[in-house]
């Protein structure tokens, strides 16, 4: 059987699918046929051309007139339309993928995670980082007893396009669009990997910082404001007594796509770089040091799919190993995680932090 892809969004996300379905037949024969089979955008004429340059074999500026024509639908638009396109083709029984953060809202996020229930098919919240080598030989390490008792979760997530007060307004600036900044641009990746590694977070302590108060609008003569965070911190209490922290900033000067994390048991420790994505430092019970691992062998998760031992991969193949495993759920009808119950779960974090921002609180996460 070959699986109908539709998609909403044919910029930044669409390009990377796009990209990462294409390659699936060419270094993993064992996936799932796929057909690239209709792009969904406003621009009719940037749609077209998008259409041709992706490899998708028809086009639509219409998403309700698609979803009884597709196997599964990739929401990969702004925050803001992300949920009547999800919860229209989970009530068609369409599996979804949908971009991060789930959601602008809670709410919104809240309903997309009891369509998808109630439609009983796999969907996928796009957490992409799960799926570097590296942190899954990290999970592994993990779960094998390697680092011990965890104490510590420490994460990181860092930008610099933001710090010119004249870059440019965009919807990622608008609250009703966006739903946060930096907080759910940046840090719903974090906290996923921080429930991935360690557990669920149970109580945060945050704060949000907005910079720069408004914005040109591109091709026009005036300034509209911001009204999300240029970046946030915060303290949790996560479960099982881990203590952690977490930080993210588009003004991070220096910092193009610094993603960082750090988790420290009593046994070991590991620290890993977006920015160095084949390797994971790993400290080893009485060491005195860390190891540079790189994490580029066979017998690693996914690198006997790529390239000899040795040859390292890039950030693009993320989303293939994303695919190739959601894909895979929805052919084999087996379970797919991250879920919309976990891109619910980071929501419902995100939601916390800003709660607690403006309350000046810690704040429990429901």
């Amino acid at each position: 059987m070959t699986l109908k892809v539709g998609v909403l969004g044919y910029r930044f996300m669409g390009n990377a699918h796009a990209n990462a379905l294409a390659r699936l037949p060419m270094f993993f024969p064992d996936a799932p046929d796929v057909e690239r089979h209709v792009l969904v955008g406003r621009d009719e004429s940037a749609l077209e051309d998008a259409a041709d340059r992706l490899g998708f074999a028809e086009t639509s500026t219409d998403w309700e007139e698609i979803i009884d024509d597709v196997d599964v639908f990739y929401n990969l638009g702004p925050n803001f339309v992300h949920v009547d396109p999800s919860v229209a083709a989970l009530d068609a029984g369409v599996p979804v993928l949908c971009e991060k953060p789930l959601a602008a809202t809670l709410d919104d996020a809240e309903r997309m995670a009891d369509a998808a229930e109630s439609a009983d098919v796999p969907t996928a919240t796009a957490f992409n980082y799960r799926f570097i080598p590296a942190i899954q030989y990290a999970k592994r390490l993990i779960d094998d007893g390697v680092l011990g008792e965890i104490h510590h979760f420490r994460g990181r997530y860092l930008q610099d396009w933001l710090v010119d007060p004249d870059a440019p307004w965009s919807w990622r600036n608008d609250e009703e669009l966006a739903g946060s900044g930096a907080l759910g641009d940046l840090g719903a990746h974090t906290i996923d990997l921080a429930r991935f590694l360690v557990g669920d977070l149970e109580r945060v302590s945050g704060h949000l910082q907005t910079f720069v108060d408004e914005r040109p609008v591109p091709d026009e003569d005036e300034t509209r404001p911001v009204t999300v965070d240029d970046a946030y911190s915060a303290q949790a209490e996560m479960e099982n007594g881990v203590m952690a922290t977490f930080e993210a900033s588009r003004f991070a000067n220096g910092h193009k796509n610094d993603h960082t994390i750090e988790i420290h048991g009593s046994e070991g420790s590991l620290k890993f770089s977006l920015e160095r994505l084949n390797e994971l430092e790993v400290l080893r019970g009485d060491n005195r040091g860390y190891e540079t691992v790189l994490v580029t062998d066979e017998t690693d998760p996914y690198i006997d799919h790529w390239w000899p031992p040795g040859h390292v991969i890039g950030w693009e193949h993320t989303f293939v190993h994303e695919n190739y495993e959601f894909l895979s759920a929805i052919d084999s009808g087996e379970e797919y995680h991250p879920n919309f119950t976990d891109g619910l779960a980071v929501q419902r974090v995100l939601d916390a932090i800003d709660k607690s921002d403006e309350r000046g609180e810690w704040v429990g996460v429901e």
